[in-house]
């Protein structure tokens, strides 16, 4: 006998749980209340959509440092290859970047949202737009789903798959925190995941705009490392942002009872000796210059005036004055600029949230509800977050396709 199931929420855990769960043979209900599926899958990887990594599937629990023993089952039932696999059958191709990222060859995530489209329709599955308010339990063990304009759909099972609060504009406004609380469950404490990060240096606003590339960073709490990656990262007139800047957000906890400092190596491929002689050959060769036009070869344009500033050196002075001690103070500030970490920037702007519906609460095998038969969950609405890489939307693809093939 067909079962009817209703999927809150079209982002790719919802479109993947509808389509598996309607490749079954069962009616499926896909509830969206934007105008379009997959609204924030479009912002994802700057437009491009980071789809997945192509990491071995065991890395990804450790890559998942809230909860990643609990995707276990999702991940091997639904893998990478698996995701891969599927994509390229619907006709997406993918590639693989630095950092084992999985791109669409198109770089347009528009084409991706396409593709789980295509998987929607090849199912069968009705998309409604509508927005549900609520998630009521009948007599007779169904499920009723009500929309905010009156509608009822009794169902036999329903798939929350709603997302978290980060960028509330595509959506993600904790629906699912809400349906889930009143079914009984408890939500962990809800923070920002990969977001930007205030600084309280002033002249950051300096350098708003520069994106600096191939840099490494350092996060150290008291005098520990915590972290270190090397990438791309955003000067922003608060502080900063970019791939390296939102995976270190992820290691850190509040600033506001923790003192971190974010130390930046503007050229990690040379070290201090090396550096030291190629700033030295830059000397000689514009002996007569005044020391701030003679960083145009090394620096961005927009960072020169900090780094002078920050040197110590007077802008007139002529490079061949320059002591040794004042060229090995450059050196070392350039191998290790420092920022104190003021805030995270608030939970809207972040990828993705931290924090979700309790993991004890859910069967890591199913996705079902330990509490409510028929209640399923799917995507960033549980307790878990990755690292930036693809690993988040990896997490709602498997969990989706588990929530879908048990449902």
């Amino acid at each position: 006998m067909n079962n009817t199931i209703a999927v809150i929420g079209g982002g790719p855990a919802g479109i993947m749980a509808a389509s598996v769960a309607a490749s079954r043979g069962n009616n499926v209900v896909l509830f969206e209340k934007n105008n379009t599926l997959g609204k924030k899958l479009l912002i994802t990887g700057k437009g491009r959509c980071n789809i997945t990594n192509a990491a071995p599937i065991e890395d990804f629990i450790k890559n998942t440092p809230t909860n990643g023993n609990f995707l276990y089952s999702a991940f091997y039932s639904f893998t990478n290859d698996n995701l891969i696999e599927l994509l390229n059958k619907l006709g997406l191709e993918t590639k693989v970047e630095r950092g084992e990222r999985v791109f669409p060859v198109s770089d347009k995530a528009a084409d991706v949202l396409m593709t789980l489209k295509k998987m929607l329709a090849k199912y069968k599955v009705k998309t409604v737009k509508a927005n549900v308010k609520d998630i009521e339990l009948t007599d007779s063990g169904k499920k009723a789903v009500i929309t905010s304009d009156g509608r009822k759909v009794i169902c036999d099972s329903v798939i929350i798959a709603t997302g978290g609060v980060s960028y509330p504009l595509t959506g993600s406004t904790g629906d699912g925190f809400r349906f889930a609380k009143r079914l009984g469950h408890t939500v962990t404490d809800i923070k920002p995941s990969l977001v930007p990060i205030e600084l309280n240096e002033q002249y950051v606003k300096d350098m708003m705009g520069l994106s600096l590339k191939n840099v490494e960073i350092k996060v150290i709490e008291g005098k520990k490392t915590i972290y270190t990656d090397f990438g791309e990262m955003l000067f922003t007139h608060f502080g900063a942002s970019g791939p390296i800047i939102l995976s270190a957000s992820s290691h850190m906890k509040d600033p506001a009872t923790h003192n971190y400092t974010i130390s930046l190596d503007l050229k990690p491929a040379l070290d201090f000796d090396t550096l030291d002689k190629r700033i030295l050959r830059d000397f000689t060769e514009q002996k007569n210059k005044d020391f701030s036009n003679s960083l145009g070869a090394l620096l961005p344009k927009k960072m020169i005036p900090v780094v002078v500033s920050l040197s110590g050196i007077a802008p007139d002075t002529k490079v061949n004055e320059i002591t040794r001690e004042q060229r090995h103070a450059l050196v070392n500030l350039l191998k290790n600029m420092c920022f104190t970490v003021k805030k995270f920037r608030p939970v809207s702007e972040a990828i993705i949230t931290s924090g979700g519906i309790c993991v004890k609460e859910i069967n890591p095998s199913t996705m079902e509800s330990k509490l409510v038969p028929g209640i399923y969950f799917a995507g960033e609405v549980i307790d878990v977050d990755a690292y930036t890489g693809g690993f988040n939307l990896q997490i709602a693809f498997s969990t989706g396709y588990l929530a879908g093939k048990n449902a």
